[in-house]
């Protein structure tokens, strides 16, 4: 498969609105003059990624972030090393947070949670929503996270009944906007990848309980949904995971 072939892929695994209106929320990092037979992909693009990639011989790096412009001078840095290794870059964002098979519908798969509704953009973007049936104690959900994302997933309980309607925006899906729609939903529980003061104070006042992962393991199951997809449409193609480190959570290290 060469670079033409994977755009093709692309254009048939997301509708073509989807790719309209954020066509400057995807694309190509840097394209390699390289056939692609091994791809690997992440949430982030760094240049541990990078590095980790070379030495697995993938030809393509999938990620869902860039290296963001605001990230200042890392976007040089690593087009600097994918031009040296001859490996080319991929990302999707909003794409993928907004596919019926994007991120917050893969996470809702991998920790049980029966999906009704995926996350989509309507003038913002809104939190899918996934129902528990039978209806879970928060703890289960809480420990079915952890296990899912192997980290120390934080939760803050904030009411006794069992866990029923569960509102997901994976990443950076943390205000209190997100927050108060989802409880609008009748949502009961809200799952996100970062959380801050005002969600935390903000969930215990409403009564809802509120489950934190990190920005990038929230995510990572639909860059895998994505890679797999990608590679039933080219069997040939080997899909290796770049394991990133769980670095948002630090794990007591450092000062």
């Amino acid at each position: 498969m060469d670079t033409r072939q994977f755009k093709e892929i692309i254009t048939k695994l997301f509708p073509e609105k989807l790719l309209q209106e954020f066509d400057d929320d995807y694309g190509f990092i840097y394209e390699a003059n390289r056939s692609i037979q091994r791809i690997g992909y992440a949430t982030n693009l760094s240049l541990e990624v990078i590095e980790d990639a070379h030495k697995s011989g993938v030809d393509l790096i999938v990620t869902h972030h860039d290296a963001w412009d605001f990230l200042y001078g890392l976007r040089e840095a690593c087009v600097d090393k994918l031009r040296e290794y001859k490996i080319s870059s991929f990302y999707i964002h909003a794409p993928l947070d907004f596919v019926e098979f994007g991120t917050s519908t893969s996470l809702m798969n991998v920790i049980g949670v029966n999906v009704e509704r995926y996350s989509i953009y309507d003038g913002g973007d809104l939190p899918g929503i996934g129902l528990c049936n039978p209806p879970i104690s928060f703890e289960s959900l809480l420990q079915s996270m952890r296990t899912s994302l192997q980290e120390p997933v934080r939760g803050w309980k904030n009411h006794d009944q069992p866990v029923k309607r569960v509102g997901i925006l994976t990443g950076a899906g943390h205000t209190t906007d997100h927050l108060k729609w989802a409880l609008e939903q009748g949502c009961d529980t809200y799952i996100t990848g970062e959380a801050t003061l005002y969600g935390i104070q903000y969930a215990s006042f409403v009564r809802m309980n509120l489950i934190a992962g990190s920005h990038t393991f929230t995510e990572i199951f639909g860059v895998r949904t994505l890679a797999e997809r990608i590679k039933e449409l080219n069997p040939m193609v080997e899909l290796v995971e770049i394991r990133e480190a769980h670095f948002e959570l630090n794990h007591g290290k450092g000062v």
